[in-house]
């Protein structure tokens, strides 16, 4: 797999919806996006974090994907939208709870500043929510802009430090 031709998707929620936890909710999302037609070459386990900026609220599991780049930048970007919707997802707000939250965090080693959709995503290295889980599945990413891997990420990400795997059963 060639981590430069890879796309970076993260999965997150804080609410379960119609499902037994945030965890089967995120599991079922995997599985959309491969019926949405996104191959996916290697995934996360999930982590926990609390809620923020409110950590009284429900706590949050995240994830993340690597899928093939099998379509451009938009059209993936609508695909995470269907998928969202499907889930039942509303945007209340900036850090409301959510049911699930799809980000597209890089597209191979594209950049790009465009209101309509910055590539890589402007804020995913600052997460270790984000960064922690892909330096889970691929350490050695480099980041397109920041030149750092995904391990190097993780370990200095400022937000969501609290952010670690859930133990398997």
């Amino acid at each position: 797999m060639d981590l430069d031709e890879i796309v970076v998707v993260a999965l997150g929620g804080n609410l379960a919806g119609n499902f037994v936890s945030s965890e089967a909710l995120l599991e079922a999302a995997v599985a959309k996006l491969v019926e949405a037609g996104l191959p996916v070459l290697a995934r996360s386990g999930w982590w926990r974090s609390a809620a923020w900026p409110d950590p009284s609220g429900p706590e949050y599991r995240n994830g993340v994907v690597l899928v093939e780049a099998n379509r451009g930048p938009e059209a993936l970007m609508n695909t995470l939208f269907q998928v969202e919707a499907a889930f039942r997802r509303v945007r209340e707000g900036k850090n409301a709870p959510r049911t699930l939250d799809l980000d597209l965090i890089a597209y191979g080693r594209l950049v790009r500043d465009d209101p309509a959709l910055t590539l890589p995503h402007p804020r995913a290295h600052e997460r270790r929510f984000v960064m922690g889980p892909l330096a889970e599945v691929a350490p050695t990413w480099r980041h397109p802009v920041l030149d750092k891997t995904a391990a190097e990420l993780a370990a200095a990400a400022t937000v969501g430090r609290d952010a670690a795997p859930l133990t398997r059963s």
